[in-house]
Parts: C-alpha cells; structure tokens; sequence
C-alpha cells in the first residue's frame, strides 16, 4: 500500500514539474515571438524570431507532444494581441509544431548532445519542407482572402528583392524554404549549447 503511495506521489510530482516547466518554456516563447528581426533579403511581412527554441527545448526535455503543446499555447497568448488576422500565428503554430515534433521523435530514441544537433536539423528540414505546400495551400491564400492582400502584391515584394520571381510557389521555393531552414537550424544550434544547463532546472526534483 505504501509502494502504491510512493509511485503516486511520484507521479504527481512529475506532472507538477512538467507543467510548471512547459509554463515557463510558454513564457519565454511568448518573449521571443516579439523579438523580431527583418532581414533584408526577405519581403518585409517576414521576420525573423527566436520562438521555436522553448518548443524545442520542450521537446527534448518532455518529450515530442510537449513541444507541439508549447507552440500551440504561445501562439493562442499571441493572438490576443494578433496583428496579422490570426493567420500568422497559424503559420507559426504549424511550422513550429512540425519542428519540435520531428526532433522530439528522433531524440526521443537515442539521447545524446550529437543526436540532439541531428535531430534539431532533421526537424527543421522538414519544417522548411514543409512550409512550401503549407503557405501556397493555407497561409498565402488566408492573407488573400481574410487580410485582403492581394496575391499580386504579395508576388511584387519579392520581385522587388529578385525580379526574376515569376509565381508565389518559386518565390516560397527560392525565399521561404531557405529561410525556414536557416531559421530551425540556428535554433538547433543554439539548444546545443542551453538545453544541458537547462535539463536541471526543468527537470529539478521537487
């Protein structure tokens, strides 16, 4: 009976830690998604933040599903305050979701500091893969519709970058998929270098 006692204080001091831990990592997303940086060789509607990195480290630490919960609670707190239609948030949900779940999985099955960089870029390949079939199918067409941005304008701020751009899938092609993977790379990188110190405040025995 004791046993049983044990096992289910156990239990509920890790679920204690877990949430107070992917409460933390939420807040610190939140921080991040306005940090933003432009990049001048990216239309000026794109740009450059930090905020799959809590995702990440979630991931790691908790496991695949966590990261995807962290994504989805930071991007609901951002929507409070939307400027994009809530269509950005979506975006970023997904692709951020993609990303810490396929390096969760991966990590998942060998833990390791090599294995976690292997794992951090496998998901931010397939983040960039795929944010092509997502922004030409879903995004793009919701600024269209729901901002009313037109699609030809959207088309002419990357010809004003690369004239040669004829059509939005090239343009997501040459600018977007690049981006992305830059982007979820830096990310994995820089979890090298955090997620161990980190691991003992996450994971910290209460």
């Amino acid at each position: 009976m004791n046993k049983n006692k044990t096992v289910t204080n156990n239990k509920k001091k890790i679920s204690i830690r877990v949430i107070a831990g992917c409460g933390m990592l939420v807040a610190v997303a939140v921080v991040l998604q306005y940090i933003e940086i432009s990049i001048p060789i990216m239309p000026s509607f794109i740009k450059l933040d930090f905020s799959d990195l809590p995702e990440l480290i979630g991931a790691f630490a908790y496991g695949p599903l966590f990261g995807v919960i962290i994504s989805l609670l930071k991007n609901l707190i951002h929507m409070l305050f939307s400027q994009s239609g809530f269509v950005g948030e979506l975006s970023n949900f997904i692709l951020g979701a993609v990303f810490s779940f396929t390096a969760g999985i991966i990590y998942k099955y060998r833990k390791e500091r090599k294995f976690a960089l292997i794992a951090g870029v496998c998901g931010a390949a397939t983040m960039a893969i795929i944010s092509v079939p997502a922004n030409y199918f879903l995004i793009y067409p919701m600024y269209y519709g729901i901002l009313n941005f037109p699609e030809e304008a959207v088309l002419g701020m990357y010809q004003v970058i690369l004239p040669g751009i004829k059509s939005i899938f090239q343009a997501l092609l040459v600018f977007n998929l690049p981006f992305t993977f830059v982007k979820g790379l830096i990310c994995a990188v820089i979890s090298m270098f955090i997620y161990k110190p980190l691991t003992k405040v996450l994971k910290e025995k209460s």
